[in-house]
């Protein structure tokens, strides 16, 4: 129980002080300064983000039995590629490991995610998410019990796949959240005709996000769009929605 506390309280405050800081900048700070560069001119209501908290605080306690079932108990961990010390691997292995934990993650993911976009499964699933039609920071978590397990099971498939550590749960999911509120902060913070950029048209931005939540069918990356692109599930009108958000 001690454990299972600690991970509620860690996965939990990073959470709230994420997306509660960027909530209070933009939608309460800064709103009427901001209102007019924002992805969607109106902003949701407040029973959209009480909802959105609810359904995420059911989903920090999902997300917190996670690692307590896989790391925590080790009969289980026993049977990972989780290993103690860094210096069993060296520091390049450790720095190594982020980028594919990216790569892996953003790949399960967009296939994750266009499989409970399945007529038979988004009620079920998805549907609690994209209530959020016009998300705010507060949407990040806000899954469905079943989305959250199936969204949390990466790190189940991080440690059957490949060496980790601990820490790199720690800072891969510290951006996680991160990035995961900047997809729903309802604004684009990348610059001005980045989507068109060598590395940037690679990326994953919050338009593409918002596009995505508004329209429901496309853009169904995290990170990147490597998938999107390949797949053919990119939206059209993708550039063009950009471009428009930036010049405001």
């Amino acid at each position: 129980m001690n454990n299972y506390i600690k991970i509620l309280l860690l996965i939990g405050s990073r959470y709230f002080v994420i997306a509660g800081a960027t909530y209070f900048i933009y939608y309460v700070l800064f709103k009427n300064k901001y209102v007019t560069t924002k992805i969607q001119q109106k902003y949701p209501g407040k029973q959209d983000v009480l909802r959105e908290i609810f359904f995420s605080v059911i989903t920090i306690s999902i997300f917190s039995c996670i690692p307590l079932i896989f790391i925590y108990n080790k009969e289980v961990s026993s049977h990972t590629l989780l290993y103690s010390t860094i210096a069993e691997r060296g520091w390049w292995y450790f720095f190594a490991v982020f980028p594919v934990m990216l790569i892996v993650h953003d790949t399960y993911f967009y296939w994750m995610h266009r499989l409970m976009h399945h007529k038979k499964l988004f009620k079920l699933f998805h549907l609690v998410h994209h209530q959020s039609t016009n998300p705010s920071p507060w949407a990040a978590y806000s899954f469905h019990p079943l989305e959250a397990i199936i969204e949390g099971s990466i790190l189940i498939v991080f440690l059957f796949i490949m060496p980790v550590h601990r820490l790199h749960f720690f800072f891969f999911f510290f951006f996680m959240i991160i990035y995961n509120v900047y997809g729903h902060i309802g604004w684009e913070l990348y610059p001005s005709n980045f989507h068109k950029t060598k590395i940037g048209r690679w990326i994953n931005t919050s338009v593409a996000h918002n596009q995505h939540h508004q329209f429901f069918k496309g853009n169904y990356s995290l990170y990147f769009l490597f998938w999107d692109r390949l797949m053919g599930t990119l939206r059209e009108d993708y550039d063009q929605q950009f471009e428009k958000v930036q010049s405001k």
